[in-house]
């Protein structure tokens, strides 16, 4: 049985992961639009404006992972991530700007680059967390392989 992970499971694994970004980001950059419009007496949103998030998040989501080294999931903050961070935010902010999301309201605007900063913040923490526990859990399970291995070779003598 072959091991390897093959080139199809890994664009899978990728394609994935950009559609898991892209709708985390949705969600948030909803959830702050609705705020938005209910703070203004407005209990409905525009589809055109959701359409427009949507397919901005996965077009983000493409450039996060292939352009900016999956800056959220980084490892480490080099020179390119921290520009990706850079340019992600203030593409959604542009965004925002051009498309009208928040009526060309300055200080909503400023509130959104704002919220933005601190949503790629907390993802960014939420992957450093998750993969604090995965390695605990692939240390843990390695050891008790190791300890059973030990054991296994215990039984044979």
């Amino acid at each position: 049985m072959n091991k390897k992970v093959s080139l199809w499971e890994r664009y899978l694994t990728g394609e994935i992961g950009i559609e898991f970004k892209s709708c985390l980001y949705f969600f948030a950059i909803l959830f702050y639009y609705c705020f938005y419009r209910v703070s203004n007496g407005v209990y409905s949103a525009d589809i055109l404006h959701m359409t427009e998030m949507i397919l901005l998040c996965y077009v983000i989501g493409y450039a996060q992972v292939y352009l900016f080294h999956n800056f959220d999931e980084a490892w480490k903050y080099a020179p390119l991530e921290i520009t990706g961070f850079i340019v992600c935010t203030a593409v959604y902010t542009g965004a925002s700007v051009f498309l009208g999301w928040l009526d060309h309201s300055l200080w909503w605007t400023v509130g959104f680059a704002a919220y933005v900063v601190v949503l790629y913040i907390c993802v960014i923490i939420i992957y450093y967390t998750k993969r604090k526990i995965d390695d605990k859990k692939l240390n843990q399970e390695l050891e008790m392989f190791q300890s059973g291995m030990k054991t296994e070779e215990d039984d044979r003598e």
